[in-house]
């Protein structure tokens, strides 16, 4: 399979944010399986027979990501930043409109990647982690923005680095922090535990 260059999407990308429509309907097709590649990687761990579907979210995502009428479209990598950044969202709205009763004391510990399962049983893991990231935010933005492009975007150290304009060492030695620092947050219960 052939992706298309990088400068080829970038190009389309500028064309649409400029208000070129025909831009957006040769860049769909473009990026439809990138964007098919990604939703699937967040849902990978998901038991069989789960209700969100990879081709519903990448429909959803698509959606909110053609509404954006005031992003100034950089990259590929700053698109699938923000294609990232949407299906998070979209995943933890869909884990507490699944989980709305269950919030609450009963935390137990589970691990970063056993945090990101979407099923009945892993929603609150979800909400926790989303949570969590928030708090990151608050005390790290850029910390938190390289969790969910490295995890949850996919994006290579090297792209995310290009997407924040940092270099390649401080994305690794951010990555680092941030991730233990949410594995410590989720184990404890959440960011508002002690």
């Amino acid at each position: 399979m052939t992706t298309p260059s990088e400068k080829e999407v970038t190009r389309l990308l500028v064309a649409w944010s400029n208000g070129d429509q025909a831009a957006l309907e040769q860049l769909t097709p473009l990026v439809y399986s990138e964007l098919h590649q990604l939703a699937h990687r967040y849902l990978g761990r998901e038991r069989k027979g789960h209700t969100l579907q990879t081709t519903a979210l990448v429909h959803e995502a698509y959606l909110r990501l053609i509404d954006q009428k005031e992003v100034r479209w950089q990259n590929r990598a700053h698109f699938f930043a923000i294609a990232a950044q949407m299906m998070r969202r979209i995943l933890v709205d869909y884990a507490r409109s699944r989980n709305v009763a269950k919030r609450g004391g009963d935390a137990r510990q589970v691990s970063l990647d056993e945090a990101m399962e979407v099923s009945d049983e892993r929603a609150a893991d979800v909400i926790a982690l989303d949570e969590a990231l928030k708090s990151l935010s608050d005390l790290d933005q850029r910390k938190s923005r390289i969790i969910e492009l490295r995890f949850f975007g996919g994006l290579s150290i090297e792209e995310t680095a290009e997407v924040l304009g940092v270099s390649p060492g401080t994305v690794m030695r951010d990555w680092t922090f941030a991730k233990a620092w949410l594995q410590r947050e989720i184990n404890k219960g959440g960011p508002d535990a002690g």
